[in-house]
């Protein structure tokens, strides 16, 4: 009896979770070794009656799809950057210093991420136009930062929270700055929280599609901009779009299992302190 109600209320549920979750993707991988001929066949099968990488070859060949993961590449680079450039000291000021306005400012970073960013896409297209900076890296990088920060900043800022004001004190009695201490004593004991925030400003600039269409798309073409271009007005090419949405999935997936374990530290550090 006890058995059997740990399958139906923990077992089960997290298989039908993990069937939600990893079947789209796992199918997805399927179909991108399907011979072309299998899949206009109907009814589909769920194995594939043969293997081909002939999508792969022909995507990575015959089309430009390199330099768009060259392009999200250096996108996602550089907003990881940016991100923890500035929400670093932020985070380090929200946690450290005592100003007027400080809780108003933090729940608002967390009101922020309750807005739809698509009402982001004209003022940032209009500012970026202004500026000469459409269609390049810059402006994608800018662009992520706008709704990557609120939350980078309060994650980090409640990581840091946890860490003891002593070592503080000690460090500036011994002749420290802040930016010494800060590059030198919080960084090394906060890394699981850097770790945590640089994953999520990369993977969330990595699948962004609505700016990279916007603000980008003819000289700088993101992947996600650049797998749409497989769907056409009356057909799809399932081959090369499978493929594709495969190689753009595995950096996230080979970065999550990476760092897996500093990221869920940083996380739940983050999450419950502050």
């Amino acid at each position: 009896m006890k058995r059997l109600r740990l399958f139906l209320g923990t077992e089960l549920p997290v298989l039908a979770i993990l069937a939600f979750g990893l079947g789209p993707w796992l199918w997805m991988m399927l179909t991108s070794v399907r011979p072309t001929l299998e899949l206009t066949h109907s009814p589909i099968s769920i194995i594939p009656g043969s293997f081909t990488l002939v999508h792969y070859i022909t995507l990575l060949r015959r089309t430009s799809f390199l330099y768009n993961l060259r392009d999200s590449l250096v996108v996602a680079s550089g907003a990881v950057v940016l991100g923890l450039l500035l929400s670093l000291p932020a985070a380090y000021a929200f946690s450290r210093f005592r100003f007027p306005g400080r809780h108003v400012l933090r729940i608002q970073f967390l009101v922020v991420n309750m807005f739809p960013v698509v009402l982001l896409v004209l003022p940032l297209f209009i500012l970026m136009r202004q500026l000469g900076l459409l269609d390049t890296y810059y402006a994608l990088i800018m662009g992520h930062a706008t709704f990557t920060l609120p939350f980078a900043i309060w994650l980090m800022t409640g990581y840091m929270d946890g860490l003891p004001t002593e070592l503080d004190e000690s460090a500036m009695v011994d002749g420290a700055t802040r930016l010494q201490l800060l590059r030198l004593v919080i960084l090394p004991l906060a890394a699981p929280g850097v770790v945590a925030v640089g994953l999520y400003l990369f993977i969330a600039s990595w699948n962004e599609y609505l700016f990279a269409l916007m603000l980008a798309g003819r000289h700088v073409r993101t992947v996600t901009v650049a797998l749409q271009m497989f769907i056409g007005e009356n057909t799809i090419n399932w081959g090369l779009l499978t493929a594709g949405g495969t190689l753009v999935a595995l950096p996230v997936v080979f970065l999550f299992l990476f760092a897996q374990k500093r990221l869920v530290s940083g996380l739940t550090g983050g999450a419950v302190k502050g």
